[in-house]
């Protein structure tokens, strides 16, 4: 385990450095100069003070000699500052971040606790009526676009019946949760809607092989109940490949949703590294991007331990001595 472990943090540092290096370069090759956005807005600055600030934020420098530059303050813990917001760049992360973990970690939440009994009960009753008729229904899902649905969903209860706020969220922190799950609600919705139909067919399928095997007939033998049979025996079989999925989903979490919280007026990860990059914002950029990175490198370790423990097949200690 250790010498796994070693590797799989080896590995990760690796990623980062890419990651970092390829995200700065292309950021810093889009067309548009931050300082020229900076100056539009003040029709008196002139060419001197655009050097200037070009001098100030480093501008003038080649870009490799930027990269290093910011390599090593990050390597400090000094992410610098936002030139959009003018805020240093993690407190404005971290603001940002707790938006996004809310409103996904719900969604994510929501749409388990409907996906993984729907998936258990299609692939129990597989080629019944029930079965097709939750595969026409996460057909629809899939096919339904994000804002389209969530356009839907403020047409029907913000608008039509006047049930719940059509954006935005709780400004006033004294407002209570109840005021806060209202600004919620639809957002969470359109999200859970749009991840349950996946879900479902993933845990269906998972669940039709794992059925099918043989230790499941030799549960059955051997006279152990039928819901033990679907749910320790064939669910736990039935995990690895849905846990697959759900690791490559963790690093959303933190990512956000762009076109959600942009409909909704949310202001989320999406929206913030959004914004960044278009406002060639250097250091949220990067910082944004490789915290999501890092999220999604703990999402698959988190999976790997996760087959080592549903399936005793699988041996860390092997796969690290390699």
């Amino acid at each position: 385990m250790p010498a796994y472990l070693f590797s799989r943090f080896l590995q990760a540092g690796v990623v980062l450095f890419l990651m970092s290096f390829l995200s700065y370069i292309l950021i810093g090759l889009m067309p548009g100069d931050p300082i020229d956005i900076m100056l539009a807005a003040n029709p008196e600055a002139t060419a001197e003070d655009a050097a200037r600030l070009r001098a100030v934020y480093g501008l003038d420098q080649p870009l490799l000699s930027r990269y290093w530059q910011w390599l090593s303050d990050a390597l400090t813990g000094d992410f610098g500052y936002s030139r959009l917001f003018s805020q240093p760049v993690g407190d404005l992360l971290l603001s940002r971040m707790g938006y996004s973990l809310v409103l996904m970690g719900l969604s994510l939440l929501l749409a388990l606790i409907i996906a993984l009994p729907a998936g258990i009960y299609a692939a129990y009753r597989k080629d019944s009526f029930a079965d097709r008729f939750i595969n026409l229904t996460c057909f629809a899902g899939i096919s339904i676009p994000p804002f389209w649905l969530a356009l839907l969903l403020i047409s029907l209860f913000a608008v039509t019946l006047g049930w719940l706020p059509a954006g935005g969220y709780a400004l006033d922190e004294d407002a209570g949760i109840w005021v806060a799950l209202q600004f919620l609600a639809l957002p969470v919705l359109t999200l859970s809607l749009a991840t349950i139909a996946g879900y479902t067919r993933y845990i269906r399928s998972a669940m039709i092989e794992s059925l099918q095997q043989d230790h499941i007939r030799t549960a059955r033998a051997k006279g152990c109940s039928e819901i033990a049979v679907i749910l320790r025996h064939g669910l736990r079989a039935a995990l690895p490949p849905v846990v697959t999925v759900l690791s490559l989903d963790f690093g959303t979490l933190f990512g956000g949703a762009l076109i959600t919280e942009t409909v909704f007026a949310r202001p989320g990860m999406g929206k913030l590294i959004y914004d960044a990059i278009l406002g060639n914002d250097y250091n949220l950029a990067l910082l944004s991007l490789l915290t999501v990175t890092v999220m999604i490198l703990i999402g698959n370790l988190l999976a790997d331990l996760s087959y080592a423990w549903l399936d005793p097949r699988i041996s860390l200690h092997k796969e690290g001595s390699k």
